[in-house]
């Protein structure tokens, strides 16, 4: 993973929740947050929380004595989920990096992220330290995106800015967030870390929008993809997006839209 893929900074945060979240994120964030809930946590932990999804999802389903602590390693995506979130006596707000976690041996009954694995340096030291914080007995729940090739409009802009930079195409997608698709891998590097009975779970969703401008723009300018683009040449964001944006009203049509999405549910005990 290359450094500018874990920097949201600037107007990322906004757009990301903006664009992304409705597109991708919340169909998932409604099946982490219906998991977690089964399982009746006291204390929850939320690691790589982004603008809030989950933790909008997660929070009216917890009981008013629980406590939740949400965390993020980037601070403008932290305070915007906090000011999403709105006032929440059980919530605590902490930057914290997921892989050294600043709290004590066995604090939570669970430990949640969604779509955060796949940006972890080391993912078996984030693992471990999900166990460290973990009672005994308690569980570890995250998600990861299948391969790009099951999510199709993420796929459509990567193949399109191919066209715009055939020299050298951007390939965040493909590298970072659908990079981390390989099952057995995940169930090796989660049992590296210490967890049993670990559990992986494929499912498909829909990906819908209203036009196919939609995800041009949440692909294109609400992630780390933009920085590619704006490496590569800062004056083609706009080309780019457009270009993305035709590919995907050839493929799927000019009014709403809508397209597969998948991802990997995985559940380990401590």
């Amino acid at each position: 993973m290359l450094e500018t893929d874990k920097v949201f900074a600037g107007s990322v945060p906004a757009n990301y929740d903006r664009h992304m979240v409705p597109l991708i994120f919340e169909p998932y964030a409604v099946d982490l947050a219906r998991r977690a809930a089964a399982l009746s946590p006291g204390a929850v932990l939320e690691t790589a929380a982004g603008t809030g999804v989950v933790t909008r999802a997660l929070a009216p389903k917890l009981p008013v004595g629980a406590s939740y602590v949400v965390t993020d390693l980037n601070q403008p995506m932290l305070d915007y989920a906090a000011a999403r979130q709105g006032p929440d006596s059980r919530i605590q707000w902490r930057q914290a990096d997921a892989l050294a976690l600043p709290f004590e041996d066995a604090a939570f009954d669970l430990v949640c992220c969604q779509f955060g694995a796949m940006f972890f340096p080391d993912r078996t030291a984030g693992y471990r330290e999900a166990r460290r914080v973990l009672k005994p007995g308690g569980r570890f729940l995250f998600n990861v995106w299948d391969r790009i090739e099951e999510n199709v409009f993420a796929h459509d802009v990567t193949n399109a800015l191919a066209k715009i930079f055939p020299n050298d195409p951007p390939r965040f997608l493909a590298r970072t967030p659908h990079g981390y698709h390989d099952k057995d891998l995940i169930r090796r590097d989660v049992e590296a870390a210490g967890f049993s009975h670990v559990a992986i779970e494929t499912i498909a969703e829909q990906s819908r929008a209203s036009s196919p401008r939609v995800p041009a723009v949440a692909y294109c300018q609400g992630t780390l993809l933009r920085n590619e683009i704006e490496a590569r040449d800062a004056g083609k964001l706009q080309a780019a997006t457009d270009h993305a944006e035709a590919v995907i009203k050839d493929r799927h049509g000019s009014g709403a839209v809508a397209a597969k999405i998948q991802a990997h549910v995985i559940v380990a005990m401590a």
